[in-house]
């Protein structure tokens, strides 16, 4: 069971980067670092095996690894949310297993990245993997990035069937998302990513925060927690820091695990060594990211100025 109740989850949540040594391997030295300054950010949770972790690039026991490393490393202190992939529900409820046992707090649960089918196939297979838990559940909806998706009522529709289905894990613009508020009455939480875009009109709408890649995810914190105190002008002035950082990492699934990860690299004081196939880096986007880094200053949890 989740030691985090669901009403009570909010804010900005950490989704980490994988993290990768000179041989392509995890390296776990830099995944622990990554959560430490994560925490020391003060996020409000940490999530891991989404897009950003690039988990269809990572074997079945390196994500069970992953979920391993993060649960140690969080150690119960932020609600902890584990994604689930896989191409059958077979595979994804033997993931749903490990990470039960790693300590997950919440479940988010993957289309299966193979063929393309009907809401009803999608609707089917959410359903069979969510009734083989008990841990409150979340559904992925990115079609943006993963060519697969629900609409807001077929996401409201699904939501009434299975019970533990209590959260959405978005990747869209906040009009989108607005839709998936009104259809779900306001009743369902909503964590939006894309980096932070649109960052303060999602919690205007009604989104209970966002999952971050943690480039700018102390910026991202301050923002939120100045909005939440009702101060948004501050909120504003902080956002509008991490803002052109945003925009240009934010230019595809890709471009953010190129210059993304070496933007949180730069500020964290780490190495990036990408596992192929890769976007390389080319000598304007690092000039870019340099300038960003610069401006952003180290990845610390500070009052932004």
């Amino acid at each position: 069971m989740s030691r985090f109740p669901v009403a009570e989850m909010h804010g900005i949540h950490a989704i980490l980067y994988a993290l990768f040594d000179e041989q392509e391997r995890l390296d776990r030295a830099a995944m622990r670092r990554q959560v430490e300054v994560c925490l020391s950010a003060g996020v409000h949770g940490m999530a891991a095996l989404g897009l950003a972790t690039e988990v269809s690039k990572l074997t079945e026991a390196e994500r069970r690894t992953v979920m391993d490393w993060i649960a140690e490393d969080t150690g119960g202190r932020v609600p902890l949310a584990l994604t689930i992939f896989g191409s059958s529900v077979a595979e994804q409820i033997a993931q749903v297993r490990h990470a039960e046992s790693a300590g997950a707090d919440w479940l988010i649960l993957q289309p299966p990245m193979v063929g393309q089918y009907g809401a009803a196939e999608y609707i089917r297979f959410f359903g069979r993997v969510a009734e083989a838990t008990d841990l409150p559940v979340a559904i992925q909806n990115a079609p943006a990035f993963m060519g697969r998706g629900l609409s807001s009522t077929e996401i409201s529709d699904l939501v009434r069937q299975h019970p533990n289905i209590q959260l959405v894990k978005g990747e869209g613009p906040v009009v989108d998302i607005a839709g998936l508020v009104e259809a779900t009455g306001g009743k369902l939480p909503i964590f939006n990513g894309r980096a932070g875009l649109e960052m303060l009109d999602n919690l205007r709408i009604g989104c209970r925060g966002l999952i971050l890649a943690p480039d700018c995810i102390d910026y991202a914190v301050a923002a939120y927690d100045s909005f939440r105190a009702g101060d948004e002008d501050g909120a504003l002035a902080t956002y509008r820091r991490m803002l052109p950082a945003v925009v240009s990492t934010m230019q595809g699934l890709e471009n953010l695990l190129c210059y993304g990860k070496r933007l949180f690299a730069l500020r964290t004081g780490l190495t990036v060594h990408d596992r192929g196939p890769a976007l390389r880096p080319n000598p304007t986007g690092l000039a870019m990211i340099d300038r960003f880094a610069a401006d952003l200053g180290p990845l610390q949890r500070r009052t932004i100025a």
